[in-house]
This record gives structure tokens, C-alpha cells and sequence, in this order.
């Protein structure tokens, strides 16, 4: 089981910054998989940028070059840097936790509640 907990959204002008961060309840060197989704209006959730327990990273090409995923053991953290924002980046960002089960080739999900992002022009 994992717990996850993000702040840090808000709003923001267009090309301006914004740094996302995600709090688990356990060390994030134990999850496999840790990142952000996002989700807009009218939109599917899609995924925005995860980080591997091995420190590989993975971002939509949406964000490629824009946004940097970081996490920190220590603090059970993962962060989303978010630069050069524009307004299609509006949406409730989702922290998720992918944790392969053992003896299993299956995955179990886990989702914080979400942070609103809204950028303005």
C-alpha cells in the first residue's frame, strides 16, 4: 500500500514556472515506478513524466524539455519542475506510484487526491 500526498499547484502566467511535489508514505526506492499524470477538461488522463526505482525517466513528448521529474529517497518525494508553461498545461495533476507485486508480472496503482495547475495567459 502507498499513500500519496502532492501540493504545489496553483495558478500561473503563461511561460512562467512551477514546481510540483509528491510525498508517499513509504521510500520511493521501493516503488518501481513514480510520477505525474494530468488530467484536462474534457481530456483522458494521460501521463506526464514518471522516474524509475533504477532512476530512469520517461516524459510525454507534450512536456519534453520543459518539465523535469526529480525524486528524493530520503524524503519519500518525487517533485515535477514545470518551466516555460503554456495553456494547455491546465489540469489536476495526479502523483502515481506503480508498485510490481511479487512473484508477479501484474502491477498494483496508486493515486494521490491532485493538484489543480491552471495557467493564464
Amino acid at each position: 500500500q502507498v499513500q500519496l500526498v502532492e501540493s504545489g499547484g496553483g495558478l500561473v502566467q503563461a511561460g512562467g514556472s512551477l514546481r510540483l511535489s509528491c510525498v508517499a508514505s513509504r521510500s520511493t526506492f521501493t516503488i518501481n515506478y513514480i510520477g505525474w499524470y494530468r488530467q484536462a477538461p474534457g481530456k483522458q488522463r494521460e501521463l506526464v513524466a514518471t522516474v524509475s526505482s533504477g532512476g530512469t525517466t520517461n516524459y510525454a513528448d507534450s512536456v519534453q524539455g520543459r518539465f523535469i521529474i526529480s525524486r528524493d529517497n530520503a524524503k519519500n518525494s518525487v517533485y515535477l519542475q514545470m518551466n516555460s508553461l503554456k495553456l494547455e498545461d491546465t489540469a489536476v495533476y495526479f502523483c502515481n506510484a506503480r508498485v510490481r507485486r511479487a512473484l508477479s508480472t501484474s502491477w498494483a496503482d496508486y493515486w494521490g487526491q491532485g493538484t489543480q495547475v491552471t495557467v493564464s495567459s
